[in-house]
Order: structure tokens, then sequence, then C-alpha cells
């Protein structure tokens, strides 16, 4: 992966950090204490070397860069997970399904599709996620925030992303296609459910009764089926419905 040049600059940049250093690092972490502080923001770190990587975000510094694509970064691990992109690696099995996955990160998000664990929790209404950033764009409908608005038709979003999907309303632009047959989608999440009608691959699972879905909205419809749970009502009758689909249905 890469050539040897590139494997010795790693190597060196994680010699660079002294034994001491180190030592220093894992007794401040050790003890909980934060006695470097930043001189631009103020945040505190266990070790001047967490706080020297802090800093990059401040002066911009990316110094390890990819030699297949010159793509830059800010941390010698960040590297080396981007450089798995280029081959591919994916080190990270789950020990349920097989599926492999290129960090750890996304590893432990996938095994949360089997667990059902959802540790992040909303402190104004209850609701969990999976995933921190879920919880982040949950709460913004508590606080009405949306920072990102289209420049065709003023729409406003609460997250780029969410505004970069939006404007392919108006521009049609589908980027991912599926390699099995060709067909387009918006978005990559799109492709991922498209896909799974070739693979079968149904990774969502009831608790309660053990049937599986491919999305984990299909498994939210199905379990109101144990719970009796109809949140969706007709304005006009009152009539109330387990999905928005069934009540667009009905109306």
């Amino acid at each position: 992966m890469g050539d040897p040049q590139q494997h010795h600059d790693a190597d060196e940049a994680e010699k660079s950090l002294s034994r001491s250093e180190l030592l220093k690092k894992h007794q401040h972490r050790a003890t909980g204490k934060k006695s470097h502080c930043c001189s631009d923001c103020g945040k505190r770190f266990s070790s001047s070397v967490d706080l020297q990587i802090h800093q990059r975000i401040h002066t911009g510094e990316k110094p390890y860069s990819c030699n297949q694509c010159g793509k830059s970064f800010t941390q010698l691990i960040t590297l080396i997970v981007h450089q798995r992109t280029h081959t591919g690696e994916k080190a990270f099995n789950c020990d349920q399904c097989g599926k492999s996955f290129a960090t750890s990160s996304q590893l432990t998000l996938h095994q949360r599709t089997h667990t059902g664990e959802k540790p992040y929790n909303c402190s104004q209404c209850g609701k969990s996620f999976t995933t921190s950033s879920q919880l982040t764009l949950h709460q913004r409908t508590h606080t009405g925030e949306k920072s990102h608005s289209c420049h065709q038709c003023g729409k406003s979003f609460g997250t780029s992303g969410c505004l970069t999907t939006h404007q392919r309303t108006h521009t049609g632009e589908k980027p991912y296609n599926c390699s099995q047959c060709g067909k387009s989608f918006t978005t990559s999440s799109q492709l991922t459910l498209h896909q799974r009608t070739h693979t079968g691959e149904k990774p969502y699972s009831c608790d309660q009764c053990g049937k599986s879905f491919a999305s984990s909205s299909s498994l939210t419809v199905h379990q109101r089926t144990h719970t009796g749970e109809k949140p969706y009502s007709c304005n006009q009758c009152g009539k109330s419905f387990a999905s928005s689909s069934g009540l667009t249905v009905h109306q």
C-alpha cells in the first residue's frame, strides 16, 4: 500500500514522540488531568501531543499527505484510514454477519443494527439515536435551526448535506449508480437500499418476532404491529395509521 517513502514518513512521525512524552500522555489520561491549554480557543488537553494536533484546526496545517490522490490530513491515523479507500482494505469484521469495515467506528455503528443499541438520548423529548450526528440533527427539530439555504427556492436545511441532496431536485443529478443494473439514485442511502434488492440482505431484525427487514424504517413500521402505535392521523376524520404511506392511501 503506497510507496516506501510514505511508510517511512509515517514511521518517523510515530517515532518523533519521545518515550517520556508518551509516558506523560498516558499518566495525564489516567488521572484525567488536562494541563495543556490552547491559546487560541482555551480548550484543554491531557498532553502536549493532543494539544499540538488540536492546534492544527487553527493553523490549517495538514502534514500527512496521501501519495495516491494528494489529499492531506491533520493526523497520521486519519491518513491511514483514508488510504483504505484506495486499497479497499476492510480490516474490521462483524462477528455476527461477517460484514467488513475500514474502521473500528464503522464496525461499532454497524453492530448496533444487530443489538438495537441507541446510546444517544435527546434531553428534551427522550428519543434515542444510534449516532451522535443523528441526535444533533434531531435536536434541530426542537431549536428550529436551519442554517443552510437553497439559493434557487430559498428552502432551508439543518445540514449542508441535506441542502446538497435537496439541490439535486433542481438539477436532476443522480450520482449514485448500481453496478449490477445501472439504475441511478440521488443519495447513497437510496442506492444502499436498492442494492439489497439484488443481494437479499435484511440487516434489521425485530427483537420480538425475529422478522428481518432491508431498512430501519421498515423495521420501525413493523414494530408498531406489536406496540399498536399509530402516529399518523387523518386531519379530516381522525383515523390513525402505523405508517405515513397508509395515511396517504387513506387520504
